[in-house]
């Protein structure tokens, strides 16, 4: 009986998890990945990025990914840049809403497409803490995007501003914890 108890409790905390778990990864470019050949406007179309979501950039070893301001994004402007990574496999945090710039650091990729900007709007755990003063928070910048993820994978990250969740999650962990005494 005991044992039983134990792996309910478990199972409740597993799934305290996955229901705190909002937030997704994108691997850009899906498939076919940060690549000159990859139409990232058509993997773009669809997509709502929202604070907590993370962007996962896998190219070869002679490509690049680099963060840039808007000015640098529109003109290829290399000399500029936020920072930049060529490791091959690049996680970017969407940890605020705006609009955000990648391009390949490779200017002539750049000018041929392989560049991408993503509008980050604020999640909606954010929204239901705000407070109630009669206004609805928008995304910092508007656009012509959608709200249709296609390919997404679950990243399992739990944000930290969902204190509703994490509160849940402490009283499910205290519930087992007197289950098994018991």
């Amino acid at each position: 009986m005991r044992k039983q108890l134990v792996v309910v409790v478990l199972g409740l905390i597993a799934f305290g998890f996955a229901t705190t778990s909002d937030a997704n990864t994108y691997i850009v470019g899906d498939s076919s990945g940060w690549d000159i050949s990859t139409n990232l406007d058509t993997w773009e179309q669809g997509k709502k990025f929202v604070v907590g979501d993370v962007l996962v950039f896998q190219y070869a070893s002679t490509d690049s990914v680099c963060e840039v301001g808007q000015e640098s994004f529109r003109t290829c402007n290399t000399t500029n840049v936020i920072k930049c990574s060529s490791d091959g496999n690049t996680s970017i945090p969407l940890s605020s809403p705006g609009e955000r710039y990648f391009f390949c650091g490779n200017r002539l990729y750049c000018y041929s497409g392989m560049k991408l900007d993503v509008i980050v709007e604020r999640n909606q755990s954010a929204l239901a803490e705000a407070p109630l003063s009669g206004v609805v928070p928008q995304a910092e910048s508007g656009g012509s995007k959608n709200n249709n993820p296609s390919t997404i994978v679950p990243s399992g990250v739990v944000s930290l501003c969902e204190k509703s969740n994490l509160i849940l999650m402490g009283l499910l962990g205290f519930w087992g914890i007197l289950i098994s005494i018991v």
